[in-house]
């Protein structure tokens, strides 16, 4: 038995705190065990990438990689689930990594404060079977695209601006990257220039938990054709076809079987 599958001994209390999901139709035990040997690279955990990953953790993933650089500020409040007032001023990573632990403590947690390089992304990704990318600049986006492309690793791709918001996942090869997409930055896009309801990106940050656990355990479709995107202020919500470009200057190559 591998060191993620639930073992004899720990078999009856994890079943039993993840009774409820094994009460849906077609999720198993085996569905289960595929999450307890998975890890997760979760790249970003702010209001997106932090409600991810807090839902990835009470599902029972077996390990998450948490990203993100810098410290706490009064601002990041409106949003930041993980987090504790308590906290501002000290590194989100740290705080992200204790309130998982004591929320889900059979989850492994594994931090690193500080951005995304190909370097980084590439070492990261290894042992990981999704990346989820929540990260605040598409620079950092792009970094982890490239390098999941190259390594062939699924990443579930979501961004929120205000109201509105967008989700969909990539399977390298199989369907489109977000170069595919979105070839050329938006110049007028900043960092730290659009606005936030927390519970847009907290919306959003489920949807992409529920897409890396369709990910992980082959239990439903994930959108690897399709973009979901979304107004929460008319609370419009639609599935749109998209399409992997040929000519992409990340993924255009030939078809793999």
């Amino acid at each position: 038995m591998s060191e993620g599958a639930l073992s004899p001994n720990k078999m009856v209390p994890e079943l039993e705190r993840y009774r409820r999901q094994l009460m849906l139709e077609g999720f198993t035990p085996e569905h289960q065990k595929r999450l307890k040997a998975s890890s997760v690279l979760v790249a970003g955990v702010g209001g997106v990438g932090g409600t991810a990953a807090l839902y990835l953790a009470v599902a029972g993933v077996g390990k998450l990689v948490l990203v993100h650089s810098g410290q706490l500020t009064l601002s990041n409040m409106n949003r930041q689930i993980l987090m504790r007032d308590s906290g501002i001023g000290q590194s989100r990573v740290q705080q992200a990594k204790k309130t998982i632990e004591e929320i889900n403590p059979a989850v492994a947690v594994e931090i690193h404060d500080e951005r995304f390089t190909p370097a980084l992304a590439d070492a990261l990704l290894n042992g990981s079977g999704v990346a989820i990318s929540a990260r605040p600049n598409f620079g950092e986006r792009r970094v982890l695209n490239e390098s999941c492309v190259r390594k062939g690793v699924p990443m579930v791709e979501g961004a929120m601006n205000g109201m509105e918001g967008y989700l969909f996942t990539v399977v390298p090869f199989k369907g489109p990257c977000l170069n595919c997409l979105y070839p050329e930055d938006n110049p007028e896009w900043q960092e730290l220039g659009f606005p936030v309801m927390g519970a847009v990106s907290g919306t959003l940050g489920c949807l992409m938990a529920m897409e890396t656990i369709k990910v992980l355990t082959g239990f439903g479709r994930p959108m690897t054709s399709h973009m979901l995107a979304f107004d929460m202020l008319s609370m419009d919500f639609k599935k749109l076809k998209i399409a992997r470009d040929k000519g992409c200057a990340v993924c255009g190559q030939p078809d793999k079987a």
